[in-house]
């Protein structure tokens, strides 16, 4: 089926969904990057692929197509190693498209331009805090994607969690976090043309601050510059696993490392006990108890033989006297 040259047009979001097979995947992990933002964590990605367009857009293929790539918008794909947050110079590769059998669908043959958010492991960012606790900190990059630090990966010697009001507490409760939450948007007074601030937790649930001069962790913008250590995906999200310590790839970093030390100092401990020689107090001891030990089987050995003797010579002297009886 013929169709006319593609014009980008807007469409709505709410299309079905198409991931590109094996074969699409290798051709658009294949094609080169742009030479746009390459020292970014955003880059322009030439992607082919082969999609199946519903026989609504039959009239109109393009409008069908470029309604199934809004659909991959902020969504993981693979094979373009980032989340695609918009995509462009829409172009059919083949003049017509191909039906297969019965199936009613047109097979199309496209190329597209992605613009795709794919952060890389060790990089540099700067996240915004949105929540603070003693297990890990919550930041927001680009004021879209999430970040979480664990605490392992938060320098102990310099940092310490400081937490919140209580609830229930009169005098520093909820009146004391919504009075916290006034003056920091106060300090962070949003001048004309500038973004809107976050609303976050960290009035009721605590912060991190300096050990020594007591300064909020990210101070008053709440920004926090951290080495990317881990991606994780979940339903075609992607979230950031981060750090702030100097050598953020060190093994010294990893969770529970202080209890499996712990750990090994204990066993080694008790194999040192097990060496030493036992003392004599316990040798005396454990000689003594197993001297009343013999001592006790000895008399149930002495009081077991003797029942036995006593029922054989019982029982020969009552035959002697039933025949003595009979006679």
């Amino acid at each position: 089926m013929a169709h006319s040259s593609p014009s980008r047009k807007k469409r709505p979001t709410d299309g079905q969904s198409t991931q590109p097979s094996k074969k699409q995947k290798k051709s658009a992990g294949g094609d080169a990057k742009k030479g746009k933002g390459k020292d970014s964590d955003f880059q322009v990605v030439s992607a082919t692929l082969s999609i199946s367009v519903p026989p609504v857009f039959a009239k109109n293929p393009q409008a069908g197509v470029e309604e199934m790539l809004d659909s991959l918008i902020m969504r993981y794909v693979p094979s373009l190693e980032g989340v695609v947050i918009a995509h462009s110079n829409l172009t059919f590769t083949t003049p017509t498209a191909r039906i297969k059998d019965d199936c009613p669908f047109l097979v199309c043959n496209i190329r597209f331009d992605a613009t795709v958010w794919n952060p890389k492991i060790g990089s540099k960012m700067k996240g915004r805090i949105i929540l603070s606790s003693p297990d890990h900190i919550s930041l927001l990059v680009h004021r879209t994607f999430n970040v979480s630090i664990p605490r392992h990966h938060i320098p102990s010697d310099e940092w310490e969690f400081e937490y919140g009001p209580a609830e229930n507490d009169p005098e520093f409760g909820a009146d004391a976090a919504d009075e916290e939450g006034q003056a920091e948007g106060e300090t962070e007074g949003v001048k004309e043309g500038e973004e809107q601030p976050v609303k976050t937790e960290e009035a009721s649930t605590g912060k991190w601050v300096h050990r020594t001069t007591g300064e909020r962790l990210g101070g008053t913008d709440k920004k926090v510059e951290f080495t990317v250590i881990g991606l994780t995906v979940a339903n075609e999200m992607l979230s950031l696993v981060g750090s702030i310590q100097d050598d953020p790839f060190s093994p010294a970093h990893k969770p529970y490392q202080s209890t499996n030390t712990a750990t090994k100092t204990k066993t080694s401990g008790e194999e040192d006990d097990a060496d030493e020689p036992p003392d004599d107090d316990e040798d005396d001891e454990s000689g003594s108890e197993e001297e009343d030990t013999m001592r006790l089987l000895k008399r149930k050995a002495a009081a077991a033989a003797k029942e036995t003797s006593k029922s054989d010579t019982s029982k020969p002297s009552k035959k002697k006297k039933r025949k003595t009886d009979a006679s």
